[in-house]
């Protein structure tokens, strides 16, 4: 009686291993209602079971094993926690792979006992041990990578899946595993390594897409720092402008002192150099806001040096929902790369960018247009430098649009 009921006990243990283990990794919030509903659907199967045992046989039941129980558990998974059917079989069949330790921890203990009873207790004590190991290590990095993509999931569940498929197919409908062949012994070498060397195939094309993610960021990154460097400077300039505003009395005691002398010659060229100083760092008005005040006073400079045409509608208001470094960050980009391809067209009458800001349903709008020579090359909707380390600045441009949540459109017409 007491050998029957710890043989039942570890087939329930196992059961329950499987489903607990299973709704973990296919993430099940931990809440009393999941649990009550997970312990009862747990009870119907198990009863399920026993009942085919009891008029079936176990050689029957067995066979069915999958049908009665691996089948509920993703069933579970797909329809209760609303889960992919691709995520509640990965669940199952790695739940299935992790349930290997304990089972083999069985039968050694077994077997040194020469017991069947010490083989069931084996399996519960070990199960319940594997259970809080994976609870503790496992379960978050499991779950983590089957919600990553679809190719992940694929890529970590096929080992699992695969050692599903070969172990009923090999040991529970036929008993090549145990038929003691040279075939049947180097078969699942040959397995393991054939999918050590995928694994690490796939492993290693992650890991590169991985580390240029990495670089992308880090340039991003120098991107916004560039942009913080920038707007101080242009700040300073401002201040610098604000100082000789601040200091015309001093101009004016000068300029007094040489009409005094009579001396005109001097004063016209005074006026003129003082002139051209003030205009070379005093930022043009374009709108209420001073930090695009500031970028674009910048850039119309730089436009002009080229001999661009720059045209410019800003109807901002002083607050803006972007920092000011998101701002510089967005606008110089987007000038950099229109002066670029605008200054390379040999006529000058043709070079022009025309840059209109205005506010549209209480979003920033941003429409710039500049001529260019070489039609740009576009990959994923996105315009691509042919240099190496170029180019970043339209990814930094997108990624400050997505992070407000807006949109954004690159296209070519009529040059």
């Amino acid at each position: 009686m007491l050998q029957t009921a710890i043989e039942f006990s570890r087939y329930f243990a196992a059961l329950l291993f499987g489903m607990v283990v299973a709704a973990s990794f296919a993430g099940m919030p931990s809440t009393r209602k999941n649990y009550l509903v997970l312990g009862a659907f747990t009870v119907i199967v198990f009863i399920i079971q026993v009942t085919c045992l009891f008029n079936l046989g176990m050689d029957k039941t067995w066979k069915l094993y999958p049908l009665l129980t691996h089948f509920p558990i993703a069933a579970f998974i797909a329809v209760y926690l609303k889960r992919s059917w691709l995520i509640a079989i990965t669940s199952m069949v790695t739940t299935f792979l992790c349930s290997q330790p304990p089972r083999w921890i069985g039968s050694v203990a077994g077997d040194i006992s020469g017991s069947a009873t010490m083989n069931h207790l084996g399996y519960i004590v070990s199960v319940v041990l594997m259970y809080f190991l994976l609870q503790k290590n496992v379960i978050k990095s499991v779950q983590h990578l089957m919600e990553r993509s679809v190719k992940s999931c694929l890529i970590f569940g096929a080992v699992p899946a695969f050692y599903y498929l070969v172990d009923f197919s090999t040991t529970v409908y036929t008993d090549f595993l145990y038929s003691g062949t040279r075939a049947a012994v180097q078969f699942m070498p040959f397995i393991i390594s054939a999918f050590y060397f995928i694994f690490v195939l796939f492993y290693y094309a992650e890991m590169q897409k991985q580390a240029g993610i990495e670089r992308e960021r880090d340039m991003l990154n120098t991107q916004f720092k560039q942009a913080q460097t920038e707007l101080t400077s242009l700040r300073q300039l401002q201040q610098y402008a604000a100082a000789c505003r601040h200091d015309m009395r001093h101009h004016l005691a000068l300029l007094q002192g040489l009409a005094h002398k009579g001396n005109i010659e001097e004063i016209k060229k005074y006026l003129q150099i003082a002139q051209s100083d003030l205009d070379s760092i005093t930022p043009m008005r374009f709108c209420e806001n001073e930090t695009v005040n500031l970028i674009l006073s910048s850039f119309a400079g730089r436009a002009k040096q080229s001999g661009i045409t720059l045209t410019i509608d800003a109807k901002l208001s002083d607050i803006l929902t972007l920092s000011d470094t998101e701002l510089c960050s967005l606008l110089s980009n987007a000038l950099e790369n229109a002066i670029q391809a605008a200054e390379k067209i040999p006529d000058s009458n043709r070079r022009f960018i025309k840059l209109r800001m205005y506010f549209k349903n209480n979003k920033l709008c941003l429409d710039i247009r500049n001529s260019y020579e070489k039609e740009p090359v576009f990959q994923q909707g996105l315009p691509v430098s042919e240099k190496q380390g170029h180019g970043i600045g339209t990814k930094s441009m997108v990624h400050i649009i997505e992070k407000h949540g807006g949109v954004f459109r690159f296209s070519v017409k009529d040059g």
